[in-house]
């Protein structure tokens, strides 16, 4: 069985989502999971499909960042669905780790897309030096500043924190 799994960082991004939802669909992917969660964060989605899969399965990505977020998650990734006997398939690069040459293509192609990324955050963090040095860079807005009259106001009335 083809299991499909797609995410996006931010609910904002919903015709990416769809996109994803279609490639899968095209592949033939009989279940589909999806999230709309930060790489960063719990993906519960991404553990329903992996703990549904069985002996035989495979797992269908769009694109491998899509999946992990870095070389080690996807070792992590590769790793349990492997113990399980499940294959990965990752579409835009047309990967598939059923065999040697696709497990060994995975492992390269993890790893520069996490050279791409680090050399992306080494930019952005010389970009934001530079534009604090001409006082162009503020961060920011302060949201919680902007929201100290409102719960001014509920304290005022008595409101509490509460959680559940």
């Amino acid at each position: 069985m083809l299991i499909g799994y797609a995410r996006t960082s931010t609910l904002e991004q919903n015709a990416g989502l769809e996109a994803q939802r279609e490639s899968l669909r095209v592949m033939g992917c009989e279940r589909l999971y999806e999230e709309q969660t930060s790489s960063v964060a719990v993906r519960e989605s991404l553990k329903a499909a992996m703990d549904y899969a069985r002996e035989g399965d495979t797992l269908v990505v769009t694109k491998l960042d899509r999946l992990a977020r870095s070389v080690r998650h996807l070792g992590e990734i590769v790793e349990g669905l492997e113990a399980k006997r499940v294959g990965l398939r990752v579409l835009d690069l047309g990967l598939d780790t059923s065999n040697a040459t696709g497990k060994l293509m995975l492992n390269v192609l993890g790893s520069v897309a996490q050279f791409e990324r680090e050399i992306m955050l080494e930019r952005q963090r010389e970009g934001i030096v530079k534009a604090k040095s001409m006082g162009k860079y503020k961060g920011r807005k302060p949201t919680a500043k902007l929201k100290a009259p409102q719960i001014r106001e509920l304290a005022a009335q008595g409101a509490t924190t509460h959680t559940s």
